[in-house]
């Protein structure tokens, strides 16, 4: 709870900044311009999925050992992980610099005037993975010994510079997109030192001066395969997610890009609310399976999965009730599309959120090869169900509903495969005591706040009350409906010992 804490104080500063900076950019750079750094900066998170081999390998194997005590592998884990993110890097180059420069320039629909500015944005975006993918293993650290405070302090200096930047770039005189994207290069390279000066000041492991000395054949073979399965789930994930984008971008341009970049940026914001709470747990999950303590681990999954839900849809409920509103109110220029694109990526992120627990219990075990496969095979079902309904002309919104379908089929196959693994674990109590029942609770949340939407004028006045009446009755409903005798009477004490303690 601690670390989540401090996940949140990050969050609602980096948020509040990139709301406003989101309004600016959008304002200096033009819908075009802005659909065109949504979609090309995509484009390379897309062509940067090989680094997601190593990224869950090196946290789950580093999580892993300390969660067993043996500081001798702590190392050797870490000293393979440099070893082959330093591979993986020069591979994700070679990649987005041949085919991802040749689709680049030859298929996406891209005003032929604005090609030059493209590939500046294009050439930035992958120097800043590649700097990413070097530092996978100090951020791996960080995150396996719970110092989650350093992320809090960094994201505030990493937000208020691109708030120093979009500020400045309403006043640079050069080519507006060409130097937000190099602006931004600049800070992700600030961003990753300070990552790695941490990392280097805290943690033994990370002091090896020659990690090839301790390089492991064993071990590297053991994450290489876990890192291949978990490829599948980065496929699954990072595809789906720009293929679906750049399907849009082929039948309907760079505008409907704009809107569902708009989408993205609200969902991935109000995602923080849970994915900061998993960031934090996501490491007691392995420890307490590597430590054999199944009771807690049992605890700490379906609880996590419980409370992910309860942390999104809490913003959730107000922000659909009154998204038009919030568009206007944040966006000069909203783009078609962005409220129904919002709604629809909100609805997907809550049911995914259930998810999250449990794709961490089963990550934990280590043997994860059906998981990834089944989980992709499902994702990529949307694809070319998006790709046919555009074809016979719907509205680009239909192409996010199949969406909708197959995240409640990702979801059952992940509990099935958990099941599978530890067949202690509950259907009844999954699907029906924490499913069931958090969706009726959304249900019933959604309900009064679009019920106080309807019959209350739309002035800001009344949008704040509505927001806090909502929220309330929400809380109030996951108090009573959501948590049960026990879970309600450790929540209530623990809120009034941590008050009594700052009183005294």
């Amino acid at each position: 709870m601690k670390n989540t804490l401090m996940l949140y104080f990050r969050m609602f500063i980096t948020m509040a900044i990139s709301l406003y900076t989101s309004r600016v950019v959008l304002q200096t750079l033009g819908v075009s311009d802005y659909g065109i750094y949504s979609v090309v900066g995509g484009f390379v998170s897309m062509v940067g999925f090989i680094q997601s081999m190593f990224v869950n390998a090196t946290q789950r194997y580093m999580a892993y050992a300390l969660g067993t005590g043996d500081e001798e592998q702590v190392k050797r884990v870490f000293a393979n992980s440099i070893v082959t993110e330093t591979i993986i890097a020069f591979v994700v180059l070679f990649i987005a610099e041949t085919f991802g420069l040749w689709f680049l320039n030859a298929k996406l629909n891209i005003d032929p005037n604005r090609m030059v500015a493209a590939n500046f944005v294009y050439q930035a975006a992958v120097l800043t993975l590649f700097i990413n993918i070097i530092s996978i293993p100090y951020n791996s650290c960080i995150i396996a010994h719970e110092h989650m405070q350093i992320y809090a302090y960094v994201s505030v200096i990493d937000a208020a510079l691109k708030l120093v930047i979009v500020l400045a770039l309403v006043i640079i005189p050069f080519d507006k997109l060409i130097s937000y994207s190099l602006l931004l290069v600049a800070i992700a390279v600030t961003v990753r030192i300070i990552y790695v000066f941490y990392s280097k000041h805290h943690f033994t492991e990370t002091k090896t001066k020659r990690p090839f000395k301790l390089f492991d054949k064993d071990l590297f073979k053991e994450m290489f395969m876990y890192s291949v399965w978990s490829l599948m789930g980065a496929l699954g994930f990072s595809f789906k997610d720009q293929f679906s984008n750049m399907i849009q971008n082929i039948f309907c341009g760079t505008i409907v890009n704009a809107a569902r970049g708009i989408s993205n940026q609200v969902s991935s914001a109000v995602m923080s609310f849970s994915s900061n709470f998993l960031t934090a747990l996501s490491p007691q999950i392995t420890k307490q399976y590597a430590a054999k303590n199944t009771e807690q681990f049992h605890f700490l999954v379906y609880n996590g999965a419980k409370m992910s839900f309860y942390l999104l849809s809490v913003i959730c409920v107000p922000l659909m009730a009154n998204i038009d509103y919030v568009l206007g109110l944040w966006l000069t220029t909203v783009p078609k599309y962005t409220s129904i694109f919002i709604i629809i990526s909100l609805l997907s992120s809550l049911i995914y959120s259930f998810s999250s627990s449990i794709t961490t219990a089963v990550k934990a075990t280590g043997d994860i090869k059906w998981f990834e496969i089944g989980v992709s095979v499902i994702l990529f079902l949307e694809l070319p169900v998006a790709y046919l309904l555009l074809k016979r002309g719907y509205e680009p919104y239909v192409a996010m509903l199949p969406v909708l379908i197959t995240q409640p089929l990702g979801l059952i196959f992940r509990f099935y495969i958990l099941k599978r693994k530890d067949p202690s674990f509950s259907y009844r109590k999954y699907f029906l005591g924490i499913i069931l029942r958090s969706l009726i609770i959304f249900i019933l949340g959604l309900f009064f706040s679009c019920l106080i939407v309807r019959f209350l004028p739309q002035n800001f006045v009344f949008f704040v009350l509505n927001v806090i009446a909502s929220i309330a009755v929400y809380i109030a409903l996951i108090l009573f409906l959501g948590f049960n005798k026990e879970e309600r009477r450790w929540l209530l004490d623990f809120v009034f010992n941590k008050m009594f303690k700052k009183k005294r």
